[in-house]
């Protein structure tokens, strides 16, 4: 009997069946110490088993295996030539290809000692040894100037849905960008870049290794090939949802507000964010800031604005830090809440971004602090995930934090396939999409049943998920 039989059979037995998403209790654990300023952690697609830390002034890689909840003796890499003089300098950002299983290429985004803090993203390849990089294989992909010594942004990551590595550039530093790089789309500060790592336009440049994607906003006139979007200001830390490909960008304020920026899946380059004339919601002129319009107009309607912003000015509060949607397994109540931080006070806070409008912002502050011992979560440089799509928190003090359930996950919350909250007939209609469409991955939880307790984690999407999605109803 075909599984699209099976669905239809069923159908009439559930009709009246339907069960509420329960929230769960979840809180923090520590699961990494004694590390020297970690700033980034990210896995490489399809890795369960391993948590890849960024020490920014080590400018090593450390591996945390996750099973064993130890950190491996010998770095994964050391990436050669960086600055680490300032608060804002040092090794900064890592993103793994996306076919990291076949080809083994990461990539880091670090400021450079030999051109004096220069802003440098380089290649390595993994060596026959897993757990080891092949320092020989360091391959510049791409540099470009840093005027100042801070808002050199450091974020970078792949698109999940074209492969496309973005990068988040600073607008080149000081207060106020003094040289207008934010709205000058000639040049690659203030911006996301955009870039394809798997081909060259520049083959007589060994600094220039790569394409220029043909759909970028100025690929052939108007500005730099490279820039996607801009007028941005320290888009520090930024974020694809995994699931859907939209793209958060966290960008810190000047002396008013912070922001969250948001450039929706399969939406054109060429985004205009505002930064230096709006900061935030804001014009840049207003009576919290000293700086002077320049390079647009406030309030101008094609400036596109914050998805969310809040005040600085007058607080305690200085650096947003973005952060990530959540799509891991085991909080599936959670699953849809982008999470952020500010850096100073060490708030944290989480919404839900639909249909163009956040939702309730909660303050998770207290309910994150790790328990007694554990240490405390006092200087958030970072989100960031795990194979899985569980959640971290990196404090620049030395400690990772995850996020983790702290009470009993209602079942049938894992078979919310249309996560709405209900278990109804919409859920059958996913999940005989999953069953017929392109793969899911796992570590999406949409229709793999994770349930640890009856081992129904497979990775794939068959009959035995299903069996236990009657056993939710019947339940």
């Amino acid at each position: 009997m075909s599984a699209r039989f099976t669905l239809l059979v069923f159908t009439t037995s559930v009709l009246t069946a339907a069960a509420t998403r329960a929230a769960t209790p979840f809180g923090t654990v520590r699961v990494a110490t004694g590390l020297n300023r970690p700033d980034f952690v990210t896995a490489p697609p399809g890795d369960t088993d391993r948590l890849f830390i960024v020490e920014q002034n080590t400018a090593q890689i450390r591996i945390l295996n996750l099973t064993s909840g130890t950190i491996n003796a010998t770095p994964f890499v050391t990436v050669s030539d960086v600055l680490t003089s300032g608060n804002e300098q040092g090794l900064l950002g890592l993103a793994f290809h996306p076919d990291y299983a076949s080809n083994g290429y990461f990539y880091v985004n670090y400021t450079s000692s030999s051109l004096g803090g220069d802003t440098v993203i380089a290649r390595y390849q993994v060596s026959a040894n897993p757990d080891v990089a092949n320092t020989a294989s360091k391959t510049t992909i791409l540099t470009f100037d840093q005027p100042f010594t801070n808002h050199n942004g450091g974020w970078i990551g792949f698109s999940p849905l074209n492969g496309y590595l973005h990068i988040a550039t600073g607008d080149g530093g000081s207060g106020c960008d003094p040289g207008q790089r934010a709205q000058n789309t000639s040049l690659l500060l203030g911006k996301i870049l955009r870039i394809d790592v798997d081909g060259d336009d520049f083959p007589g440049d060994a600094n220039r290794n790569y394409a220029i994607p043909p759909d970028n906003p100025f690929a052939t006139a108007g500005g730099a090939g490279e820039v996607f979007d801009y007028g941005l200001r320290n888009p520090y830390r930024c974020s694809f949802d995994r699931l859907t490909g939209d793209l958060y960008i966290g960008d810190v304020g000047q002396d008013y507000r912070e922001e969250v920026s948001f450039h929706p899946a399969g939406v054109p380059g060429g985004i205009n964010f505002g930064w230096d004339c709006m900061e935030g919601t804001a014009c840049s002129n207003n009576a919290g800031s000293h700086c002077t319009v320049s390079g647009c107009t406030c309030n101008d309607p094609s400036l596109t604005l914050p998805i969310y912003d809040y005040n600085q000015y007058q607080t305690s509060r200085q650096a947003v830090t973005g952060g990530n949607v959540y799509r891991g397994c085991a909080i599936p109540d959670l699953r849809g809440t982008y999470f952020l931080a500010d850096y100073a006070t060490a708030e944290i806070w989480s919404f839900h971004y639909l249909n163009g409008s956040v939702g309730t912002v909660t303050d998770r502050t207290s309910q994150l602090a790790p328990p007694a011992g554990q240490g405390s979560i006092s200087l958030v440089s970072s989100f960031g995930e795990d194979g899985n799509g569980e959640l971290y928190i990196c404090d620049l003090g030395g400690e990772v934090f995850k996020l983790v359930p702290t009470g009993t996950v209602e079942r049938p919350l894992q078979h919310d396939y249309d996560n709405d909250g209900d278990i109804d007939l919409a859920d059958l209609a996913a999940f005989d999409a999953c069953l017929t469409g392109p793969e899911v991955e796992f570590s999406d939880c949409l229709c793999d049943v994770f349930d640890a307790a009856r081992g129904d984690s497979s990775g794939n999407i068959d009959l035995r998920d299903f069996a236990d999605f009657q056993g939710a109803f019947a339940n």
